[in-house]
């Protein structure tokens, strides 16, 4: 059985490996570390960022089994390997070893006792086991630089001459940085999740802070500003968990409601039961917002039981709220449109102060941004390209209207939001701005005072392969524009009193 999974694994090549001019190490490592091993490498100067090394690497893309004769091929001649792999026991690193010696090859191996037992193996991690591993086995990496002395030169007149001392190279990061915008990591642009954040935000500040347990997903991105919430993440689907244990309500003595946050595909794992099961069979009174957004999206958006998609090879289509009231909650909400900031602002707020006994429940609904793109985009320019009529729609601000106040900014932390010049020199600070990369979600409006769409804000729509009908209202539209502005303009001109041009 063995050797026919070997032989698929070799045949189909999918192991890979990594030449290196180092021949007399190398590193064996799963595959979904191989980024990190990577960057740990360029750290230590010994691969650049396009994935060459000097270290030869096995990416073990398939980790079980080990596929011994590539293994041997792999390791033979070498003093020395480090085999990379998270999580304990190391199996691994124990089937690499017993391979070696029954094929009687004397290679080092290294693992658990240059890396960590436990824990993930982030790229700081893996660069001080790599070190560690380096300074034994080719110390050379770290070796101090020799000066070489110049070639005779003959003397000149201005030989005692003193010179200005040359200033030393700065590296390009250092010099850049004072002027490139912080980037923190944060939600994509249109992101459905972003609203129900803004949400809360807003419901806190009437009601005040509330214990907030955070999950793994996309929505994670809250505890980062400009939201800022989440006091703990524990785990995939632990997020009910969380807020059990750390208030579980009045029959504890906390004085506000506990809310989780968990994503659709969490809840599919380890939330129904973990979490809402729990909180119904303890009695506990706290509040669970499930981010139902149609996939596991932050793994790539692979379906899962509430996906609304037909898959021909998965069931689908099973509503979280039917799972919810299954196993006895009580009080249920679906908000079926998360940009409403309104609706979902209400439902956020009518949970925190309900009296009903039992824990409650909001599911937040709206397709992941990103998939839909993905989706939309190729049928948009097929469409475009083939002659048909296509709407697309962006948001704009108008500077002329813009306070300067930045809420859309604080609220919703949208990406294509930026500053720009208010072009008026009365108001020296800069306004509010909308980049290309807007998809017309509308959310940056909504939430800008307070929730009531911004008077500042405008929306456009962009007709592709309009018809004669719209070719002649555009142009009627424009005309009239013109005969606006030009009236404004000679308006201006009679009141200033030095005019810039004649009236007409």
């Amino acid at each position: 059985m063995k050797r026919g999974q070997d032989q698929f694994i070799a045949e189909r090549g999918l192991n890979e490996f990594v030449d290196g001019d180092l021949a007399h190490i190398g590193i064996v490592t799963q595959g979904g570390l191989t980024n990190n091993v990577l960057r740990a490498l360029k750290r230590l100067e010994q691969a650049d960022l396009f994935g060459n090394s000097r270290v030869p690497l096995h990416i073990l893309n398939v980790a079980y089994p080990l596929v011994e004769d590539e293994v041997e091929r792999f390791c033979r001649g070498k003093q020395a390997v480090l085999m990379i792999e998270e999580g304990q026991p190391d199996f691994l690193e124990q089937n690499l070893h017993a391979i070696l010696r029954r094929r009687g090859i004397d290679t080092a191996v290294h693992g658990k006792d240059l890396l960590p037992l436990g824990g993930d193996y982030t790229v700081a991690v893996l660069q001080k086991g790599i070190e560690g591993f380096l300074r034994r086995h080719h110390p050379a990496a770290f070796a101090a630089p020799v000066a070489m002395p110049l070639p005779a030169r003959r003397t000149t007149v201005n030989e005692g001459v003193d010179r200005a001392p040359v200033p030393a190279p700065v590296p390009a990061a250092e010099a850049l940085a004072p002027l490139l915008p912080p980037r923190p990591p944060g939600l994509c642009v249109g992101c459905p999740e972003r609203p129900i954040f803004s949400s809360l935000k807003l419901v806190e500040r009437e009601l005040g802070m509330h214990h907030v347990s955070a999950d793994i997903g996309c929505h994670l991105f809250s505890i980062m500003p400009p939201f800022n919430l989440g006091a703990t993440t524990m785990g995939y689907g632990l997020g009910g968990s969380s807020a059990s244990a750390f208030a579980a309500g009045a029959q504890l003595g906390a004085s506000r409601k506990a809310i989780a946050f968990m994503g659709d595909g969490g809840f599919w794992h380890n939330g129904l039961t973990s979490g809402i099961a729990n909180a119904v069979f303890n009695r506990q009174d706290n509040l669970f917002v499930i981010v139902d957004n149609n996939y596991s999206a932050a793994t790539g958006g692979q379906d899962i039981l509430s996906s609304r998609a037909t898959n021909a090879n998965r069931s689908t289509r099973h509503p979280i709220a039917r799972a919810v009231r299954g196993v006895g909650v009580e009080w249920v909400r679906t908000i079926t449109r998360t940009y409403d900031v309104k609706a979902m602002r209400a439902a956020l707020r009518e949970a925190l102060e309900s009296r009903e006994p039992g824990p409650k429940v909001v599911i937040a609904q709206s397709e992941c941004m990103l998939n839909r793109q993905r989706r939309e985009k190729p049928a948009t320019a097929k469409a475009i390209k083939g002659g048909q009529r296509v709407l697309k729609e962006r948001f704009g601000v108008d500077a002329a209207v813009c306070s300067g106040d930045h809420a859309c900014m604080r609220v919703s932390g949208c990406p294509s939001l930026t500053l720009a010049p208010s072009g008026d020199p009365l108001k020296p600070d800069p306004v509010a701005s909308v980049d290309e990369h807007c998809v017309a979600c509308g959310h940056c409006g909504e939430v800008a005072d307070a929730a009531v769409l911004c008077p500042s804000f405008y929306k456009v729509h962009k007709v592709h392969n309009p018809g004669a009908f719209e070719r002649w209202l555009g142009g009627l539209r424009r005309r009239a524009l013109a005969w606006l502005q030009d009236r404004q303009r000679r308006a201006r001109a009679e009141r200033a009193l030095f005019p810039l041009e004649a009236v007409r």
